[in-house]
């Protein structure tokens, strides 16, 4: 099994190109499933999530293709995939390839939505919460669909189609939110969401939808309006950039120190992280196609952060703040409301020297004047990155164990560091 191995102490300098959205092109790949036409998806993440989902609709029957690279690209670069769900021949997506990922689960949608029917098992993914499929479920219930769960499958029949509904949810939901808006696309009359996730992935997939023939009103608000059209057609689409990554490589560069250029990268997605940031001491600032991040010789602060759905602070950026939190001045006091269980980083993190005290859903993170090198073990992907990011600022080595939570979500992570300055290392085997 991999492991990354890093000695701390290096500045980081130069300029590194943020990737496609791992959590949009997930959603834009799965909405192939509604078309007989040819979707084109261009800036597609290279990572273990989207090879597995290419395994799941290739099960379905989708067709799909990589363009060749063309002259100018570098291997930076997103992929460009064509998508093409003519002949849906297995509305079944078994438990050995669900189980691994979450986010395969929305396959139920649009199955159902175009053909009528789908079996879909009951999801896996990261250990950080329940993360309940009640939502998706009642979406489709909404809708018209007929829900029965029999030995961990998930069965959903809509003999005579869906027929459009009021979808008001009790809390915000990104999952069951894109769950909406591909079978509402589909289905028979006018769907109103309310209380609809805002998330920039969210509307990256609705204005997909649009371009293939949805009409969908209100996008980038939490009421959503979609009319149902008969079908949808083919499309082109370039996924947007990681706003996850783009705040943990800034949080790389507050915790190294340095003056990084992230490539590519958008503040609109990410403001409410990147003013926590600027609190902290780090300097940011907006670029015609980037974000430039830096800190030169002032000391961090401890700042509060509190996790919200979009535009608040994200989730995934969490484990990666707490991280810097561990050498600021001050105590930090870090509060998680999305996931119940997304602490598992803090034993590991005290293993490099952090204090952190755990009271329900807050860790109050006293700062360190230094952390030390340790062998640390990974058990969820933002997780995992958050020990990287500790680790660039302490004294000596560090082994991350059970790397591939990272390759999950971060493409060639120790490539786009080490570019820059970092000492680090995949080990294999």
């Amino acid at each position: 099994m991999d492991r990354i191995r890093i000695v701390g102490g290096a500045t980081l300098e130069g300029v590194i190109p943020i990737s496609g959205a791992k959590n949009a092109a997930l959603p834009l790949m799965i909405a192939s499933l509604l078309t007989e036409e040819t979707l084109v998806l261009e800036n597609v993440p290279r990572l273990a999530d989207v090879i597995q989902l290419k395994r799941i609709l290739s099960n379905h029957g989708v067709d799909m293709g990589v363009r060749g690279r063309r002259h100018g690209e570098t291997d930076t670069d997103g992929e460009t995939l064509t998508l093409n769900a003519k002949t849906i021949v297995d509305t079944t997506a078994p438990y050995e390839l669900v189980s691994t990922m979450r986010a395969s689960f929305w396959v139920l949608g649009p199955l159902v939505a175009r053909m009528g029917h789908a079996k879909v098992s009951l999801p896996g993914g990261c250990a950080i919460g329940t993360r309940p499929v009640d939502f998706l479920l009642q979406v489709l219930e909404a809708l018209g669909a007929q829900i029965e769960i029999d030995s961990g499958y998930v069965i959903a029949t809509a003999r005579h189609g869906l027929k459009g509904a009021e979808i008001n949810f009790p809390k915000v939901s990104v999952g069951a939110t894109h769950t909406a808006l591909m079978a509402a696309s589909l289905a028979d009359g006018v769907s109103v969401i309310s209380n609809a996730a805002r998330e920039p992935e969210v509307t990256d997939l609705a204005d997909l939808l649009v371009k293939m023939g949805a009409k969908i009103e209100g996008i980038g608000t939490s009421t959503l309006t979609v009319t149902g059209v008969a079908q949808l057609h083919g499309a082109t689409h370039r996924v947007i950039a990681d706003r996850i990554e783009t705040g943990t490589f800034a949080l790389a560069v507050a915790m190294a120190g340095g003056d990084v250029t992230l490539q590519g990268a958008r503040t609109d997605l990410l403001e409410s992280a990147l003013d926590s940031m600027r609190q902290a001491g780090a300097e940011i600032e907006a670029l015609p196609n980037g974000i430039r991040v830096s800190r030169n010789g002032n000391g961090l602060q401890a700042v509060d952060v509190t996790t919200e759905a979009f535009p608040g602070f994200p989730t995934d950026l969490q484990a990666q703040f707490m991280a810097l939190a561990t050498r600021a001045q001050g105590t930090s006091r870090i509060r998680e409301t999305i996931f119940e269980n997304r602490f598992m980083h803090v034993q590991e993190l005290a293993r490099l020297g952090a204090r952190i005290r755990l009271d329900g859903d807050t860790a109050f993170v006293d700062g360190v004047e230094r952390l030390k090198g340790a062998p640390v073990m990974a058990t969820d992907l933002r997780a995992s990155v958050s020990l990287v990011i500790a680790a660039l600022a302490a004294e000596g080595e560090t082994v991350v164990n059970r790397i591939y939570h990272l390759d999950r979500g971060f493409e060639r992570l120790e490539h786009k560091l080490s570019r820059c300055g970092a000492q680090i290392e995949r080990i294999s085997g």
